[in-house]
């Protein structure tokens, strides 16, 4: 059930980017969105490079090699997520309108429902998980 829920994330991930990009909700030419994306980016870049060789899944698999909690991984659980989220929102607000609203609540949706997935086999696979959700937000710093 786990990885039903999780691919049905990451659809919901991509429907919501997808219908922004075809609305044209995704990118703007406003310098503070075209800075808040790049540091979205720049954040998942260093992510990917601090999560290191492990491959990405389309369904929520932990991977081998223990559990990651240094990069921007001390600062919160899923930075990747953090970072498409606010690309995504950036170019919402870039791009306000209802539909553009919507589409971004669909990768807010499918985000966490990768989350939960996620979550729920690491703690099976690394014990100290707990711990560590403990002392780092999920996805903003010091609040959330």
């Amino acid at each position: 059930m786990v990885d039903i829920i999780s691919a049905a994330g990451l659809l919901l991930m991509i429907a919501g980017a997808f219908l922004l990009l075809r609305n044209q909700g995704l990118f703007s030419p406003s310098p503070i969105v075209i800075g808040v994306q790049v540091l979205a980016m720049s954040i998942m870049i260093w992510a990917r490079i601090t999560f290191g060789g492990r491959s990405f899944h389309a369904t929520a698999s932990p991977t081998e090699g223990g559990l990651v909690t240094t990069g921007p991984y001390r600062f919160v659980r899923h930075p990747i997520y953090a970072s498409v989220l606010l690309l995504i929102w950036a170019g919402v607000f870039g791009n306000l309108s209802f539909e553009n609203v919507l589409f971004g609540v669909l990768t807010i949706a499918g985000a966490f429902a990768r989350i939960i997935s996620e979550e729920a086999l690491v703690r099976v696979r690394y014990p100290e998980y707990d711990e560590y959700a403990r002392k780092t937000r999920r996805l903003i710093p010091f609040v959330f």
